[in-house]
C-alpha cells in the first residue's frame, strides 16, 4: 500500500466548467485539471513532451487542452492529437503522449488518483449528510504551511483549544474530562465522555440545558478526519476534512461543515461559516509555528497520555509510508482523562 493508492480532491465541481484549466499538486507531481468533451474530469501530468511547457496554463478547446508555447494539442487521455507547426498531414505515434491519471466525481468534489493500478479499488470518503435533507453544508478550503499527519492531528486535537482558540471555540476551565481511543483498520475513533459545555460562543444555543454531548473525533487513512457533536435533535454538526498533500511542507485542506440545526439553518449559516473560517485561520498560524520548529530541529515529540489520538494516527501513516497495510495493525482501545 502506498499514498498514491488513495484518492485526493484537486476541485470543488463547481469550479470546473468546461472553459477552465486548473494546475494542482498531489504528492509532489503536478497536474492539468479540465473537462473533457462529455464533460467528464480529466487529471494529465501538467507538463507538456514537446518542449517542456505547462499545460495548465493553455487554453481548452472542445474538451481538448492546448499547450501554451507551440500549441501541441492533447486529448482526455493525454495523446496528441495535433502539432501544429507540422500540418495536417503530419503523422503521430500513438507513443507521442503525455500521462494521465484517474478521476472521479463524488459529493461535488473532484477526486484523482496517483497510481495507475493499486492493488486495492478504494473509494473516496462520502461526506455525512452532504446534500440530505435537513442538513446544510459550507464549504472553506486552506493552505497549511505543514504536512497531512500534523495536520490531522490538529484537526481532531481538544486541548489544543483552549490555549489556541479560547472564548472562540473553549475556554481553559481546567474541567476533567474522559476519552476512549480506539483503533481499527485504518482509522481512530475517539470518544469523549463527561462533555456538557465550554463549547465557546455557541454553548448556550447548542447545549442550554447542559447535557452530556455525544462527541466523536476521527481519522481515516490516509487523510481524512472528521468531528461529530451530537446535542439532541436539530443540534448536531460534523467537521470533515480532508488533507491533500501537496509536497512535505504544504497541505491543501478542504472543510466542510455540515449541521443540522432545525428551523435555525439558514440563519445560522453565516455565523457557521465565519467562526469556521476564524478557527482554522488560528490553526494555520499555530501549524505554520510548528513547522518552522520542526524544519530547524526536527519532529521530536513529548508525548502524554493525552496524545494517544496523535500516536495511533502516527502509527497509520508511517505504516502506510513504509509500504504497509495499516489495517494489519492490532486493535487497540485506551482510556484516557485530561483536562481542558
Amino acid at each position: 500500500m502506498k499514498f498514491a493508492d488513495f484518492w485526493y480532491i484537486v476541485a470543488l465541481s463547481k469550479q470546473l466548467n468546461s472553459k477552465t484549466v486548473l494546475q494542482r499538486t498531489i504528492l509532489g507531481e503536478w497536474l492539468a485539471i479540465f473537462r473533457d468533451q462529455n464533460g467528464k474530469p480529466v487529471a494529465l501530468q501538467d507538463r507538456c513532451i514537446h518542449r517542456n511547457s505547462r499545460l495548465s496554463q493553455g487554453k481548452l478547446c472542445q474538451g481538448k487542452i492546448h499547450c501554451p508555447y507551440h500549441g501541441w494539442i492533447y486529448d482526455q487521455t493525454g495523446k496528441v492529437v495535433a502539432v501544429p507547426a507540422q500540418g495536417e498531414e503530419f503523422q503521430i505515434t500513438a507513443t507521442r503522449r503525455t500521462i494521465r491519471y484517474d478521476t472521479t466525481e463524488q459529493d461535488g468534489y473532484v477526486y484523482v488518483r496517483l497510481s495507475p493500478q493499486p492493488q486495492e479499488a478504494f473509494t473516496p470518503f462520502r461526506m455525512p449528510y452532504y446534500q440530505q435533507p435537513g442538513w446544510e453544508t459550507l464549504r472553506v478550503i486552506n493552505r497549511f504551511h505543514n504536512n497531512v499527519t500534523n495536520c490531522a492531528e490538529n484537526f481532531i486535537d481538544i486541548p489544543h483549544t483552549a490555549s489556541v482558540h479560547p472564548g472562540i471555540f473553549r475556554t481553559p476551565r481546567q474541567q476533567k474530562l474522559e476519552m476512549t481511543v480506539e483503533r481499527r483498520n485504518g482509522s481512530v475513533f475517539a470518544q469523549y465522555h463527561n462533555e456538557t459545555s465550554n463549547l465557546g460562543w455557541f454553548s448556550r444555543f447548542l447545549n442550554r440545558k447542559g447535557k452530556e454531548i455525544k462527541h466523536i473525533d476521527s481519522f481515516h487513512m490516509p487523510n481524512i478526519t472528521s468531528v461529530e457533536y451530537d446535542m439532541g435533535k436539530h443540534r448536531r454538526l460534523f467537521i470533515t476534512s480532508q488533507s491533500i498533500p501537496e509536497t512535505e511542507d504544504s497541505t491543501l485542506v478542504y472543510t466542510d461543515v455540515t449541521f443540522n440545526y432545525g428551523i435555525w439553518n439558514k440563519l445560522a449559516k453565516p455565523f457557521v461559516y465565519w467562526t469556521a473560517q476564524y478557527i482554522i485561520n488560528q490553526d494555520i498560524k499555530a501549524l505554520g509555528i510548528q513547522w518552522e520548529v520542526i524544519a530547524k530541529y526536527g519532529a521530536k515529540f513529548a508525548h502524554t497520555p493525552a496524545d494517544t489520538i496523535h500516536l495511533f494516527v502516527e502509527s497509520i501513516r508511517d505504516r502506510i509510508a513504509g509500504g504497509e497495510d495499516p489495517r494489519n495493525l492490532p486493535h487497540k482501545s485506551v482510556r484516557v482523562h485530561f483536562w481542558v
